[in-house]
């Protein structure tokens, strides 16, 4: 199912953001002129158990692996190669979004995106951001909020 089928099909407000092709936050948000805090890392990762899940954390922070083993209740999560995180999330980095991925995954939101109604990821493709609600990740992934960036 494509992401925009996706998001239709779940009902969910969203406003998309054409920009010049980009793999990382920073560049995005300097294509855009949208705030680095706003636009999310959306972290394809697995853990000790093979089990692979997301980690969304704000642009401008560093996502925290011991906090995430906490939140996990795992021993080891690692960060996925780009290589890799494609074929699971079914996005390429850059584009991939805060929602509707390939695979149903544990998901875990920085607890630093709650301030915001809205926030900004991957569009699906590299050459566009995504807008939704903060409210729709949490829900729609079962998502566990949780302070996992410095």
């Amino acid at each position: 199912m494509s992401l925009e089928a996706y998001l239709e099909e779940n009902h969910v407000w969203h406003r998309f953001v054409e920009k010049q092709e980009t793999v990382h936050t920073a560049d995005a948000s300097q294509a855009t002129g949208i705030d680095l805090h706003r636009i999310t890392k959306n972290l394809v990762s697995v853990t000790d158990s093979g089990e692979h899940v997301v980690l969304i954390v704000p642009g401008d922070r560093r996502v925290n692996l011991k906090e995430a083993v906490k939140t996990l209740g795992v021993k080891n999560v690692r960060l996925m190669p780009f290589d890799q995180s494609e074929a699971i999330s079914g996005y390429p980095p850059g584009g991939t979004p805060s929602l509707g991925f390939k695979a149903r995954m544990r998901v875990i939101v920085d607890k630093e995106l709650e301030g915001f109604e809205t926030f900004y990821c991957g569009g699906g493709s590299r050459d566009r951001l995504l807008e939704v609600r903060f409210t729709d990740v949490v829900r729609l992934n079962d998502a566990v909020v949780a302070a996992i960036s410095s």
